[in-house]
């Protein structure tokens, strides 16, 4: 039995599951955000660890298992959220910086765009922890030898050990802006370069390998697998091979190619990432779009303008309005990502009327998430052998036909939608041997839905060709026209 551990940004799922990779008890505890001022957002460090406990005391509840009949917990969490803690207290000195936080976006304007996608395969972008940190630095008056910065991967470690384990696996310390992923290194350059002492970082352990040994609710159980939620996903979704991709749709939508041993840089506008490095194994890296408003815009739509009292209705609109009677939603509430990178592009409508009604704007709103993914998709020249959906807005049929018609190929969706906790089980599960070899773990990811493309060539080009026009007006006045890529600004 492993504990599938998924710190996400709107709540903490815990999966129980077995060898044949049923799922024997589900826990979700759902966790809060702030707003402090528009752009920024953040979340308590200790209600994350707290949603952690009862998610996972859940879970094993409705297995009817103890924390004792664990043979290894596996973690997946939400990346680039930043955490500064006091190593003496493990208490927080300010609320976690949550990844989708935009309050850096003019010192990355200031940063050495050549040099960060070197070393990192990244873009400047407040998206990732650096400048994270480094804002969470300028304030405390305190050393840094007496604080520790992580990842929520660190941080729920740190917990679940007593503070004896300080650790990140490679997937996460690539979304950080610090580290080389080519020598799988903290880079000395770019800790200068954001103010970051040495001493503050985590040790960099294996995605797949035993991190340390945790104390849940009173076994200790050793913690076999850290990993990044939408590298987990790959995993989960058996996407062990190059060319293998997969969109998650969750509160952003990302979309990673299996690109294996190749080192190579990513396309234009799309970033480099390490996909995992099991212990005693050779990395593999990843091609990945990241688009940052997803699942986000639909709970907009119920809980900030309110046109929706629940987010299954949005479907129902969508298929009921039947076209969006030409309007067009880019719904970059936090800017722009790929493989466009504009930090400064806000969300905009376009073809409003008098005829227009919440059921048109709720199709647009699913047509705005999958045009984002074909973006991301048409950025990578090479294409994909396969592509496989997951996340919880996986289970919208109309998005996922539309989706399948914008791409013009099929799309699958998994059976089990939680492919970020199977991708933490499977890891955790290889590391002690619950599964011989990948392939093994492969065979038993149960297959859901196909969905094959339905709408004329002409009638896709003509829909694309209104997204670009309003992805254009979208952008910032400095970038409009400019061809998608990494932008460098400043």
């Amino acid at each position: 039995m492993i504990l599938a551990i998924d710190q996400g940004t709107s709540g903490t799922t815990c999966l129980v599951v077995d060898e044949e990779l049923e799922v024997r008890g589900r826990g979700y505890v759902a966790v809060g955000a702030r707003y402090p001022q528009p752009g920024w957002v953040e979340q308590d460090p200790e209600e994350l660890w707290t949603s952690v406990l009862g998610a996972a005391e859940a879970a094993l509840t409705e297995a009817r298992l103890g924390a004792r009949d664990l043979t290894a917990i596996g973690i997946t969490n939400q990346r680039e959220t930043t955490i500064l803690w006091e190593r003496a207290s493990g208490r927080p000195v300010h609320d976690a910086i949550v990844w989708q936080d935009r309050r850096t976006a003019e010192r990355c304007r200031e940063l050495p765009a050549e040099l960060i996608r070197a070393r990192t395969g990244l873009v400047p972008d407040p998206y990732f922890s650096a400048t994270k940190l480094e804002w969470l630095l300028a304030r405390p008056e305190r050393p840094q030898g007496e604080l520790a910065f992580g990842t929520v991967d660190s941080w729920l470690v740190w917990k679940l050990t007593g503070g004896r384990v300080h650790a990140t696996d490679v997937t996460n310390a690539a979304r950080t802006m610090l580290f080389d992923i080519s020598r799988l290194a903290w880079d000395d350059e770019l800790l200068a370069l954001f103010g970051v002492d040495a001493s503050l970082l985590p040790e960099v352990v294996a995605t797949s390998g035993v991190a340390g040994e945790a104390e849940l609710l009173g076994a200790a159980v050793p913690v076999a697998s850290l990993v990044g939620d939408q590298q987990a996903a790959l995993y989960g979704q058996g996407c062990f091979e190059p060319r293998d991709a997969k969109p998650t749709y969750g509160t952003g939508s990302f979309v990673l190619v299996n690109v294996g041993r190749d080192p190579a840089p990513a396309p234009p506008g799309l970033l480099k990432t390490v996909a995992a490095v099991a212990a005693g194994h050779d990395v593999q890296y990843a091609v990945e779009g990241s688009v940052l408003t997803s699942g986000a815009v639909v709970r907009w739509l119920r809980d900030g303008i309110g046109i929706v009292g629940e987010i299954d209705e949005v479907e129902r609109l969508a298929v009921e309005a039947g076209s969006t009677g030409g309007v067009v939603f880019v719904p970059a509430l936090a800017g722009l990502g790929s493989p466009y990178w504009d930090p400064d592009a806000r969300g905009l409508v376009t073809g409003l009327t008098a005829g227009t009604t919440r059921a048109h704007l709720a199709r647009a709103t699913l047509e705005g998430i999958a045009h984002q993914v074909a973006d991301v998709l048409e950025a990578h020249p090479d294409g994909v052998a396969f592509l496989r959906a997951d996340g919880g807005a996986s289970r919208n049929a109309f998005l996922m036909q539309f989706q399948a018609d914008i791409l013009e190929r099929p799309v699958e969706v998994v059976a089990e939608t939680e492919s970020t906790a199977i991708g933490a089980a499977a890891l955790a599960g290889l590391a002690v041997g619950v599964w011989p070899s990948p392939d093994a773990f492969a065979a038993l990811v149960r297959r859901g839905p196909s969905y094959e493309p339905s709408m004329a060539h002409d009638e896709v080009a003509r829909r694309r060709a209104e997204w670009r026009l309003a992805i254009d007006r979208t952008r910032s006045r400095d970038l409009r026209g400019q061809i998608p890529g990494p932008v460098r600004t400043g």
